[in-house]
């Protein structure tokens, strides 16, 4: 009887073991609605990435849940910025980040770091291209950069740069602008790339250095007209966007006589204190979004770079990149004042 009946409890013991293991092993997968952050305004290309990536998720399936996108654009992202630094430990809260992540709180000394985020992917870098309305006669931006050395010598003259908030990449763009050629121009902030493209076509600015998807389609139809991109290299793409001209044709600002370049991250961040598990659910999630025909079509029509990375590689490239914002917002003269 006491055999059979350790026999018994042991087969038990095992039993129980094997119905845990599932559960010990099960991967995290969010429980409720997960709220995408866009700290941006719309329409520019930090709220046409998130809000494709939300589209891909519900067309395909790929959430048990739903994800809803908000936009926190105040304070150039603050708001967005401190709202996911507060949810500490939150899985079910994500945040798509731009150049802001450095700018922002370089330049207000708003109490915010990368560093109170937990990195997930970088989606890609997104370019900046020199933009003018296509009515005017520039043919390269040697000629635009002259016409604007001109212009700043006469009264009221000054050619109107329209970007996206103070301080942040588009103003830091153009402050390498003048620093390298000499030219001054009067800096206009906007509270996002769609509404700057708007002022360009409008004529109520003489030029952006708006990201490709922010004023491509205003490009298609004949309002804009792309000078150069700062990149160091051309962009890959050789399908026409318009009648006469594909990405890989405009050449790089370096080629146009303007040595300037930039590029900025479009990339993925959770709030700091979630774990490893977590972490590797959106990583997994993202990976899947990158894999859809969809995607490359994405890529290409805002002539995008597909630098992707995770994990170590991204912390690191991130920490690279905040410390050139130092030294870029530094000779702009950009840095909030410490107290």
């Amino acid at each position: 009887m006491k055999t059979t009946f350790a026999r018994t409890l042991a087969k038990t013991a095992v039993a129980a073991a094997f119905a845990a293991l599932p559960f010990a092993s099960q991967a995290w997968e969010p429980t409720k609605t997960v709220e995408f952050v866009i700290p941006a305004g719309t329409g520019g290309g930090a709220d046409q990435m998130a809000r494709f990536i939300q589209g891909m998720v519900a067309k395909h399936n790929l959430m048990k849940q739903s994800m809803v996108v908000v936009n926190k654009a105040g304070g150039a992202g603050a708001e967005g910025f401190l709202d996911v630094k507060g949810a500490k430990g939150d899985p079910h809260k994500i945040i798509i980040t731009l150049s802001n992540l450095f700018t922002t709180p370089l330049a207000t000394g708003v109490p915010f770091s990368w560093k109170d985020l937990t990195p997930v992917k970088m989606m890609a870098l997104d370019q900046f291209v020199l933009w003018v309305n296509a009515e005017t006669p520039y043919k390269s931006a040697r000629e635009y950069v002259e016409a604007a050395k001109a212009a700043a010598n006469e009264p009221g003259k000054r050619f109107k740069m329209a970007g996206t908030g103070s301080r942040q990449e588009d103003q830091i763009i153009t402050v390498a602008i003048e620093q390298k050629t000499g030219a001054k121009f009067t800096y206009i902030p906007f509270k996002g790339g769609g509404d700057v493209a708007v002022q360009l076509v409008g004529k109520h600015a003489d030029s952006t250095v708006n990201n490709p998807i922010e004023a491509v389609a205003h490009w298609r139809s004949g309002k804009l007209k792309p000078l150069c991109v700062f990149d160091p290299q051309r962009m890959p793409y050789k399908e026409k966007v318009t009648t006469t001209m594909s990405w890989a044709d405009i050449p790089t600002c370096k080629e146009g006589g303007l040595d300037v370049s930039y590029l900025m991250l479009r990339g993925i961040f959770m709030p700091g204190g979630v774990t490893p598990d977590q972490v590797q659910y959106y990583v997994d999630l993202l990976k899947k979004i990158q894999a859809l025909p969809e995607w490359k079509e994405f890529m290409e029509k805002g002539a995008f770079n597909t630098t992707s990375l995770e994990g170590k590689a991204y912390a690191d490239w991130v920490a690279k990149e905040e410390t050139r914002h130092v030294q870029l917002m530094k000779a702009a003269g950009f840095l909030a004042e410490k107290k």
